[in-house]
């Protein structure tokens, strides 16, 4: 992994978390306990703030960012998929934004949350607690169902252990 302080601002890593070789987490950045970080992800902390709650999943080559003196927060049981760009907004708890999904400065993405592949969360736009949203610009179409949660809650678990494996026995070869 590659952390990079930034002047007085020092990245603070959780227990049992996990964060890819490839991956560089920079400045002001705190993540949780037991999270996911993937290949390629950049975690910008360098002059506003990243947080990332517990048990939360940053896929492969996703970009995390904040404006100046403001926060990037994710929150617990979040999974961010694959080429994401959350920049400056505030995630809650349980919400999954799809791969290559934007969530922009401002936005707002309420508890279990959808956000799907490709979608683009508008500068200040708010997708309410349990909504399904996709599109450009993204556009709430649906409620989350109970089978969707039970599913997400299963995959995300499967991340913890994907997190603790690479700790144990990822091996480079050379």
């Amino acid at each position: 992994m590659a952390l990079y302080q930034l002047e007085d601002r020092v990245p603070q890593i959780g227990k049992e978390t996990y964060v890819a070789e490839s991956a560089e987490v920079i400045g002001k950045v705190i993540i949780g306990n037991n999270c996911y970080i993937g290949h390629g992800a950049r975690i910008r902390g360098d002059y506003g703030t990243i947080i990332i709650g517990d048990y939360s999943i940053v896929e492969d080559n996703c970009v995390l960012h904040a404006r100046p003196d403001d926060i990037c927060k994710i929150g617990e049981h979040v999974t961010i998929g694959h080429g994401a760009i959350i920049h400056n907004a505030t995630i809650y708890d349980w919400v999954v934004v799809g791969m290559g999904a934007i969530v922009s400065d401002f936005a707002v993405v309420g508890e279990w949350g959808v956000v799907g592949e490709g979608a683009v969360v508008r500068n200040n736009q708010e997708i309410p607690k349990g909504k399904v949203a996709v599109g450009v610009p993204a556009k709430v179409i649906a409620d989350v169902k109970d089978d969707y949660k039970e599913l997400w809650t299963r995959y995300k678990g499967l991340y913890r252990e994907l997190a603790k494996r690479n700790i144990e026995g990822l091996k480079k070869i050379d």
